[in-house]
């Protein structure tokens, strides 16, 4: 993995507060405006301010224009016809229907992967492994995601099939702020890691029906945990009397 890598660097350490350098401006404005989403600063239904972002990035509207267009494609954000863009706001259906598939990918290059990473590969993913534990201990949410997602990525590639890494481009984005937002419960967060510790020894021990299994579960236990906080939380809206 690259250095330049936006992902990895915000692995490695937070800059979201620092102005974009114009070396990598393209994917680093991608990356930024990612992690806004992601991460709730930016939430579903928000119009996307181009003048306040420009300023705060020091970039001009074109690299903007150009990153939205990208978020746009990943389904993040809606460009509005005269008037801009907002950050996308997907039903429940939809979620659930992008979680079945990114399931199904990522079930597939974890069974590949076990049968095809070389070690470099496989010791690159113990050390984003270690950096993720590292900020799972100190409470690190944004940088534990970060590792997170690029260790999900490795496995991705290390699976060797262009035709998957290319479905899976399409829609892992689709479902990365609830994947985010599933680690918000301490007790899940937990399971997670165990859950990632259970997927690396698969991988080490090239066992490739255990590492899709887990990975197939590792999904489908967050889209429970986010159906059931949602649960929840439409139960302690209060009723409304004149419905009655």
């Amino acid at each position: 993995m690259s250095s330049a890598d936006p992902e990895l660097a915000y692995c490695m350490q937070s800059s979201k507060v620092l102005p974009i350098l114009r070396l990598s401006l393209h994917d680093e404005t991608v990356a930024r405006l990612r992690s806004m989403i992601t991460e709730g600063e930016l939430l579903p239904g928000d119009r996307l301010a181009e003048r306040e972002l420009c300023d705060r990035f020091g970039i001009s509207r074109t690299p903007l224009r150009e990153a939205l267009k990208v978020l746009a494609s990943e389904g993040l954000v809606e460009l509005l016809p005269h008037r801009g863009a907002r950050v996308t706001s997907p039903s429940d259906g939809e979620l659930r229907d992008a979680f079945e598939v990114v399931a199904c990918l990522e079930a597939l290059a974890g069974e590949l992967a076990a049968r095809r990473i070389d070690d470099a590969a496989l010791a690159e993913i113990e050390a984003a492994h270690r950096r993720m534990a590292q900020h799972y201990r100190r409470g690190e949410l944004a940088e534990y995601f970060a590792c997170n997602q690029l260790i999900h990525e490795s496995i991705n590639r290390a699976a060797g099939n262009a035709q998957l890494t290319e479905m899976y481009a399409l829609v892992s984005n689709r479902v990365r702020r609830a994947r985010y937002m599933a680690n918000h419960s301490p007790e899940r967060w937990a399971e997670a890691m165990r859950e990632h510790e259970a997927i690396l020894d698969a991988l080490r021990r090239r066992d490739g029906a255990a590492c899709a299994a887990l990975l197939r579960a590792h999904l489908e236990h967050k889209l429970y945990t986010l159906n059931r906080e949602a649960a929840s939380a439409e139960a302690r809206v209060p009723s409304d009397p004149s419905r009655r």
